[in-house]
Parts: structure tokens; C-alpha cells; sequence
């Protein structure tokens, strides 16, 4: 009795942790269409979704609060979509590509619904980053799909503090760096070389920018999806099954830090969305950046590339 009571606890206290936002609701019909793809059954007889699926994940860097300001967040408040990965799982989910758009891609961000009822203005030449910063969740999946034309399947949203956490509960990653970086703003230092970082050290890398040469923000994206890869391959060689306090640990920091659309709001739908990438490996994962070229305006941003960001979305759809 007191193990199921336990275990109906921490079911509880998982799914409360997760936080949603109903985007479908907000946006309406006006979007690009949604691929009709037919659910099969996996050799069990259970369902499991294997359809394509196009997701959009945000690594929102919190600027307030003693814990982030202690991460490296800086000293002003709110928070700032800086990582925007678009994650597509093919059909039958043995193999996705993720694709970053750079945070500084001058974009057309369209019309977005404001909680208040209100709508915000479209804007040319507007930074990707700030439809988030204007509109949140909303207005960032709305302006996706706006310079994509794919339809995004779900939301998910992580706070860089959460992730943190994360890679502490797994135990850390290892991942090898071509350069040595020294960046005061994300408070890290490391040779060129192959480092075992822990969850401070490993925002610190997703985050660093300056330490960089030229500090780009194309750079600080490679240095991103090689954590990518580092996690899914942490992941992958953890037996977590095997081990109910770590993996109750990695649950709890994961919904902790969570923010997702609807769709994927419950313990028990990102269950599902799990079990259909089973047979995913870190090597069946393929990462990429947007095609971009410096704004003719501005050298200081980017553009997407044509006819080369055109092709790279209609694969996607």
C-alpha cells in the first residue's frame, strides 16, 4: 500500500509540475496545414504515434531571479527565446533532423493574439528572438511557421535553469570542443579539448557567446547541437529503468522546467511521445542551422539564404 501510494504521489507531482499553453486555441485555423498521417501499432498491439511530427523546442533563458542571475542570466527580468530548435521526427520515428534558427534572423513576425484579447502589430525586419519576448509561446510558434510554412505539431519550452538540473540528474556529458572559450557572461572556462561537464558548466557552454571568435551566435549554435548530441547519447547509455531514484530525479527536473502546448501537457502523453522514439539513437539524429547570410542592412544580423532555407522547410513538410 505504501509503495503504490508513493508511486500515485510522484505520479501527481510529476504531472503538476508540467506547465501548458493552449496554442491550437489561440491561432486558430490560420496556419500552415497539418500532414494526414495514419497511426500504426507497435509489435505489442499497443498504438504508439509514428507518424511525422514537427516540434518546436525553446530554450528560454530567464533573466530574473537569484537562481538565474547565479547561472550566468544577467540582472534584468523577463526571458528570452535564445535557443529555437525545430525538431522533425520522421515517419515511423527512426530517425529526426533538428534544425536552429538563429536568434538573430531579421524575420517578418506576423500579427500574434495577446492573452488580453488584443493583437500585437506585424513587423518587417524584426529579430527572431523578439516574437517571444513580445508574444510568448504564441507569437514564437506563429512566427515559426510564418518564415517556415511547416505546421508545428506540438510546443515544448525548457528554462535554462531546469536544464541544469537535468544534466545533473543524468550525471553530467561529455562533450569535446575545437576551441579553448573564456566567457565572463556565461561564467565559463575550458580548453579546447573533451570535458565532462556538470549542469552549470553545461548551461554555460549552451549559453556562451562571447568567448567565442567573433562572438557569434552561429558558433554558440554548433555549440548547442553538440550538446544535443551529448545529452541523447547520456541519455541513451543510462539505464534509468534500472534505477527509480535517478530516474524519478531526471522526471522531476524535465516537468519541473517544462512548458508545453496542450497537446503534450500530461505525464502520460510525453510517456507516449517517448516510448514512439524507442529506437532512436543519438546517430540516427541529424543536426543543422537554418541557411542564413548576413542582412545587406545590417551586418550584424542574418537572413534566411534562398533559395537554400526554402528547400531545407518543404523537406520538413
Amino acid at each position: 500500500m505504501l509503495g503504490v501510494a508513493a508511486a500515485g504521489w510522484a505520479y501527481w507531482h510529476l504531472n503538476g509540475n508540467i506547465r501548458s499553453v493552449d496554442i491550437n486555441g489561440a491561432l486558430g485555423d490560420d496556419r500552415p496545414a497539418r500532414p494526414v498521417t495514419a497511426p500504426s501499432a507497435s509489435p505489442s498491439g499497443s498504438p504508439v504515434p509514428t507518424g511525422a511530427l514537427n516540434i518546436l523546442v525553446l530554450g528560454s533563458d530567464s533573466r530574473g531571479g537569484e537562481e538565474n542571475q547565479e547561472l550566468g542570466g544577467g540582472d534584468s527580468e523577463g526571458a528570452r527565446s535564445d535557443t529555437a530548435m525545430v525538431v522533425h521526427l520522421d515517419a515511423g520515428r527512426t530517425a529526426a533532423t533538428v534544425v536552429s534558427i538563429p536568434r538573430d534572423t531579421l524575420v517578418t513576425r506576423p500579427s500574434c493574439p495577446l492573452p488580453s484579447g488584443e493583437q500585437t502589430r506585424e513587423a518587417s525586419g524584426a529579430m527572431f528572438n523578439s516574437a517571444y519576448a513580445l508574444g510568448g509561446p504564441v507569437c514564437a510558434v506563429k512566427t515559426v511557421e510564418t518564415l517556415t510554412g511547416v505546421r508545428m505539431d506540438h510546443y515544448v519550452e525548457i528554462d535554462f535553469s531546469g536544464f541544469a538540473e537535468l544534466v545533473d540528474a543524468l550525471g553530467g556529458v561529455t562533450v569535446t570542443t575545437d576551441v579553448d572559450i573564456d566567457d565572463d557572461k556565461s561564467h565559463l572556462r575550458l580548453e579546447a579539448g573533451t570535458h565532462h561537464l556538470d549542469g552549470t558548466e553545461a548551461l554555460g557552454l549552451a549559453r556562451t557567446r562571447y568567448g567565442l571568435e567573433g562572438g557569434s551566435d552561429l558558433a554558440r549554435i554548433e555549440l548547442q547541437q553538440k550538446l544535443v548530441k551529448a545529452l541523447l547519447e547520456r541519455i541513451s547509455g543510462t539505464d534509468l529503468l534500472g534505477d527509480p531514484a535517478r530516474l524519478y530525479q531526471v522526471a522531476d527536473a524535465v516537468t519541473g522546467s517544462l512548458t508545453t502546448d496542450t497537446g503534450l501537457d500530461s505525464l502520460g502523453e510525453l510517456t507516449s511521445l517517448g516510448r514512439s522514439l524507442g529506437g532512436l539513437s543519438a546517430d540516427d539524429v541529424r543536426t543543422v542551422t537554418m541557411p542564413v547570410e548576413p542582412a545587406p542592412w545590417d551586418a550584424n544580423r542574418v537572413v534566411a539564404r534562398e533559395p537554400d532555407a526554402g528547400d531545407l522547410w518543404e523537406s520538413l513538410r
